[in-house]
């Protein structure tokens, strides 16, 4: 185990934001999980990330007082999100230790990780990988992180503690974004090799017909993309229904300018149909004629605006042909290149490992896929689809707070942020982990309570917090 200076760091920062209190400890797990890039420790193949390492100090410092202790245990009642997502976990972790070894040879896989047999690059018998256990302690990680949130979310100050964290999440997201475009410019790219030292192949300083790949704080730009069209769908729907406009509104413009000049097919492709959620979202309200002065004028000035712009570019064909130039071959171009053919090959494979497990799965971190659904289908199988599919439902998809309120609006938010985080896994998305603002998300809505639910809720709701 060899410890990065990083890390040294993050654990001081630890230590000081015990010291302050829990609001402290959210939004420094909050700002140190966009680090993606980063490992605070290394240990043998595995890379520590310093949101891990947060994550140690935020449950110490939450779970370690009776009344969130108590709290983040109801949070897995049967009536919460928090089960199912308990569910989807363990028996994802059970399926990483039983299923390579009971259905040992009768499929071939694309490893995750390392095997016992040598790296040929291809496919390779069902066997146990070394992902098995990484990935099964990730995913143990991010049920901790709801659990805890979810808790701490369930009193006034802490809701609002885990609110502003997620904003301090986009702000540090966007920062990262402009760091990364800036240091590229200036030939300065060395200033953020201390938060580029994971043992992963790390993207960061690649060029598509001369643009910089913006890939921010992350291994990747389809992950910087992913985790953008989150920010948008949260931070957009905020500003659309008035909720610290001016902040809101700037990180939802600067995400979207940044997805757009990413180069990333995952933000191209995923960024109109987030605008059009948006948009529904902006109409839904007008109709309802409870929507805020942001929400009218997205809702009657976007068409508006958009078909002007078509209008003026039809009178340059220049323009035209370099923006069709740039989508052709950031999109459309993708699926039949070298690493699209290599990413639709996984996903071939992988489900058909679902169907040779009889849809049970071959384990959690054992195949390798480039879609969240297929990951979910090839790891766990049907009952972990399932229980991820009821867990959705009951913390995103089911309405919560009272209408017209803040926290209903916040609850929206975090319903269109988690769009914007699937829209991108779908597309892309190697792995059934989501990630620290997946959770960050998931815990600020499942603390507020559900409209139609006469069950006493386990974590207290409330109304009109002050944010």
């Amino acid at each position: 185990m060899s410890m990065e200076p990083i890390g040294v760091l993050t654990i001081l920062i630890g230590l000081i934001c015990l010291t302050l209190g829990t609001g402290a400890l959210v939004h420094g797990l909050a700002i140190l999980a966009v680090l993606g890039a980063a490992a605070a420790m290394l240990i043998g193949a595995a890379n520590i990330q310093p949101g891990h390492v947060m994550l140690v100090f935020l449950a110490f410092g939450a779970l370690s007082r009776r009344r969130e202790a108590a709290a983040a245990i109801r949070a897995l009642h049967p009536n919460e999100p928090g089960f199912w997502f308990a569910c989807l976990v363990i028996y994802g972790v059970a399926t990483a230790f039983l299923m390579p070894r009971l259905f040992a040879g009768i499929t071939e896989i694309v490893p995750l990780g390392t095997t016992a047999f040598d790296d040929t690059g291809s496919t390779v018998p069902l066997a146990p990988v070394s992902s098995n256990v990484t990935q099964s302690l990730y995913l143990s990680t991010t049920l901790l992180c709801l659990v805890t949130l979810t808790a701490i979310a369930g009193t006034r100050q802490g809701f609002s503690a885990v609110f502003n964290a997620l904003l301090a999440c986009c702000i540090a997201n966007t920062v990262f974004a402009v760091l990364d475009i800036a240091t590229y410019a200036t030939g300065t790219q060395e200033l953020l090799g201390f938060i580029r030292n994971a043992r992963y192949t790390l993207h960061t300083d690649t060029e598509i017909a001369g643009m910089k790949r913006i890939v921010g704080s992350y291994t990747e730009a389809s992950v910087f993309a992913r985790s953008t069209l989150g920010v948008l769908g949260f931070t957009g729907t905020l500003w659309l229904c008035g909720v610290r406009p001016g902040l809101t509104g700037s990180i939802a413009g600067l995400s979207l300018v940044l997805i757009v000049l990413s180069t990333s097919s995952t933000g191209l492709a995923g960024a109109p149909v987030m605008l059009l959620l948006l948009h529904a979202f902006a109409m839904t309200r007008l109709v309802l004629g409870n929507a805020a002065r942001q929400a009218t004028f997205f809702a009657l000035g976007a068409p508006v605006i958009g078909l002007a712009v078509v209008l003026l570019l039809l009178l340059d064909a220049e323009a035209i042909a370099k923006i069709y130039g740039y989508v052709d071959l950031v999109v459309l171009n993708k699926a039949s290149s070298d690493s699209g053919i290599e990413r639709s090959s996984w996903n071939v494979i992988s489900f058909q490992n679902f169907l040779d497990s009889w849809g049970l799965g071959v384990g959690v971190g054992t195949a390798r896929a480039s879609s969240f659904a297929v990951a979910l289908l090839a790891s766990v199988g049907v009952p972990g689809a399932l229980f991820y599919a009821v867990f959705v439902f009951e913390c995103f998809l089911r309405p919560r707070g009272q209408p017209g309120s803040l926290e209903a609006d916040i609850a929206v938010a975090a319903r269109n942020g988690y769009a914007g985080l699937l829209i991108g896994d779908l597309l892309v998305g190697p792995i059934i982990d989501q990630g620290f603002f997946f959770c960050m998300l998931a815990g600020l809505a499942a603390a507020i309570r559900p409209r139609t639910s006469s069950v006493p809720r386990a974590v207290p709701s409330f109304t009109g917090a002050r944010i």
